[in-house]
């Protein structure tokens, strides 16, 4: 066995390079690596992978996002807490719509955490969820598909592979695109810019190039009163409001200070 490190050694291992939420850090780790048969080597392996740079979700293997923990694998988005804004709005809507089932479409779901998300708050107001998610990229449908076991998860290019019998259908249409401007990505911080698809940060030189995309085909997908959402900054915010208004939707937006977070959704009419 090898020598349990103290919480105090961590956290200096940490801040040293570079974590600012060190103290949070050192006891994540050290509680995951408290289940392991040789505790001191599992916390030193995983220090050493956060040390070198590995998103703090992808060390441990898990995120949190609206109080549901979900799979996280190396390669892969990592959720952000400022989506929950994203989940919220997602869940209020949601509960609004008329009785029965819900269909949910998550575009560009990376580890299909908003819908796992928004699914759980659903279920404590009684809503049943039918989940289709999608991505472009094969790490991200391999991770979501361990975390939605019960849903439709795709590779798609947006709406280019998806199955016909959701057009028209769609409730909740959740796209957490890229929004970070190409010029941007490399100001990025280093875990993400390193072990993150850039793909999945990267929208262009505007950063709205993929949100442009999703709201010109999305009405053809949503039901009567069925609303797309999707998460931008708050100075993309009024360029956004004005690309899902020209695709015809009923479009406004809410911010949360707290997380930092904008989101911008549009409605179907009708």
């Amino acid at each position: 066995m090898s020598q349990p490190a103290t919480e105090e050694a961590l956290v200096r291992r940490l801040r040293a390079a570079g974590c600012v939420f060190a103290e949070e850090e050192a006891a994540l780790i050290l509680e995951q690596a408290g289940t392991a048969a040789d505790p001191a080597a599992e916390a030193e392996r995983l220090a050493g992978a956060r040390v070198g740079g590995l998103p703090l979700e992808v060390v441990l293997g898990w995120a949190e996002l609206a109080g549901v923990r979900v799979v996280v694998e190396p390669g892969v988005f990592v959720p952000r807490r400022r989506t929950e804004l994203m989940v919220a709005t997602a869940v209020e809507l949601g509960a609004a719509r008329p009785e029965g089932p819900l269909v949910l479409l998550d575009l560009c779901c990376g580890s299909g955490a908003v819908a796992v998300a928004v699914t759980h708050g659903l279920g404590r107001r009684g809503r049943t969820v039918e989940v289709t998610a999608a991505d472009l990229d094969d790490a991200a449908v391999r991770c979501a598909a361990r975390n939605l076991p019960g849903a439709r998860v795709l590779r798609s290019d947006l709406f280019a592979d998806l199955p016909v019998d959701l057009q028209g259908r769609v409730d909740l249409l959740t796209a957490n695109v890229p929004y970070v401007p190409t010029g941007a990505v490399a100001l990025m911080p280093r875990e993400a810019r390193e072990h993150e698809p850039r793909m999945a940060l990267d929208g262009g030189d505007d950063g709205l190039v993929v949100l442009r995309r999703v709201a010109a085909q999305a009405p053809a997908w949503l039901a009567p009163g069925g609303s797309l959402l999707v998460e931008t900054s708050e100075e993309q915010e009024p360029t956004a409001v004005a690309v899902l208004a020209d695709a015809g939707l009923d479009a406004g937006s809410r911010a949360d200070d707290e997380l930092g977070a904008t989101v911008v959704v549009g409605t179907q009419p009708g």
